[in-house]
């Protein structure tokens, strides 16, 4: 397989840059993932690593070769697209067997045959391959569409955003799939969505994407735990990260013009002298603040309930204090009701702090 390395790669439609000056490098045998909302050039960059657009400037490697004059064809990367792309009046093992019939290739009719024959067994489509494409489902389509990427066996699969018209049970079940595809075949994926279920759950790592530049890389973990600015905090987690302003102040922390005042730790204390920032905005995630009916320790407000969104495995408390309006998960069996005072309990430990002025990470 093959590694991918993006050295400056600037891309502008109408002087608007859809890439401004990235670098990435995916590793081979990676499962990479590129998360962001619609516009911040995610498919831009899959295109141009494809070679279906050309950048203004930078440089794309695979296997550390640059092929910024190398044709589509010979770049060896399957495109797996958001829409199936597959021919309505061929069977299923027609078009399978399309991508091996190119003039490139010129593939013996036995080897077409065994690796077709392959390819249905790895994506459970076997049945399939004497039915017509109009005839298949969407999870069947999409199972066909990403078996004439794998059956030429390339280099790099460049898919983008290949679940998004699927309903959520089948996108559910495909994300497992394709997780077992990767493995399966041991090849290098580069994946693009704005979906971060999607991303948590398959990516070996996630570059978060907004408006043609990377936020941040890292695993799916340091995604969560250590997001690297707001943008990446509230992007990343559902129902998102609450987010505070907030002064230091005698050691505490007001928040939200002194409705709060919380205690930071020893090591968030430290990390705000060493940045030199007083103004600060505070960040907590809805699991880390603790729902009780007693007031707890320092780090423990009042707040009204008015509005419970039940989720099954948990409820969402939606709170409110004043003007301030947090949201908490909690355990559906405590029962909580709409209109009943509880006490949040900030869990510091967990507490995020970002300079206000950069939006950056302190810390």
């Amino acid at each position: 397989m093959a590694n991918i390395k993006l050295e400056s790669l600037t891309k502008r439609f109408d002087d608007v840059p859809a890439l401004d000056s990235i670098n990435i490098e995916v590793q081979d045998k990676e499962f990479f993932v590129l998360l962001g909302p619609t516009g911040a050039g995610k498919t831009t960059m899959l295109r141009c690593v494809s070679g279906l657009e050309k950048p203004e400037e930078g440089t794309i490697r695979i296997d550390g070769e640059d092929v910024g004059e190398v044709s589509i064809a010979a770049r060896d990367v399957a495109f797996v697209f958001q829409y199936y792309t597959l021919y309505p009046h061929m069977t299923v093992r027609e078009n399978l067997e399309f991508p091996l019939r190119s003039r490139l290739r010129r593939y013996e009719q036995a080897k077409i045959d065994r690796r077709v024959e392959e390819v249905a067994e790895i994506l459970h489509i076997t049945r399939l391959l004497d039915r017509k494409s109009v005839h298949l489902s969407g999870g069947e389509m999409q199972r066909v569409g990403i078996g004439r990427a794998i059956v030429r066996q390339p280099k790099v699969f460049l898919m983008d955003e290949p679940l998004s018209n699927l309903d959520a049970k089948l996108r559910e079940e495909m994300r497992a799939e394709l997780a077992r595809l990767h493995y399966q075949l041991g090849s290098t994926f580069f994946y693009v969505t704005h979906d971060q279920t999607e991303a948590m759950t398959m990516g070996d790592r996630i570059a978060v994407m907004h408006e043609g530049t990377i936020k941040q890389i890292g695993t799916p973990q340091d995604i969560y735990y250590k997001p690297a600015d707001t943008f990446v905090a509230k992007f990343v987690g559902s129902p998102p990260i609450n987010l505070i302003e907030g002064t230091l102040k005698d050691g505490n922390l007001s928040l939200s013009g002194g409705q709060m005042i919380c205690c930071p730790t020893e090591e968030q204390l430290k990390a705000l002298e060493s940045a030199g920032k007083d103004k600060v905005i505070f960040g907590i995630r809805p699991e880390d603040i603790l729902i009780t009916q007693e007031e707890g320790d320092s780090n423990s407000f009042p707040m009204n309930v008015y509005f419970n969104q039940s989720m099954g495995a948990e409820d969402i408390l939606n709170l409110k204090s004043d003007d301030l309006i947090l949201q908490a998960t909690v355990a559906p069996n405590l029962d909580i009701q709409v209109g009943q005072t509880v006490y949040a309990n900030f869990q510091m430990d967990y507490a995020h702090l970002f300079d206000v002025d950069t939006t950056k990470r302190i810390g």
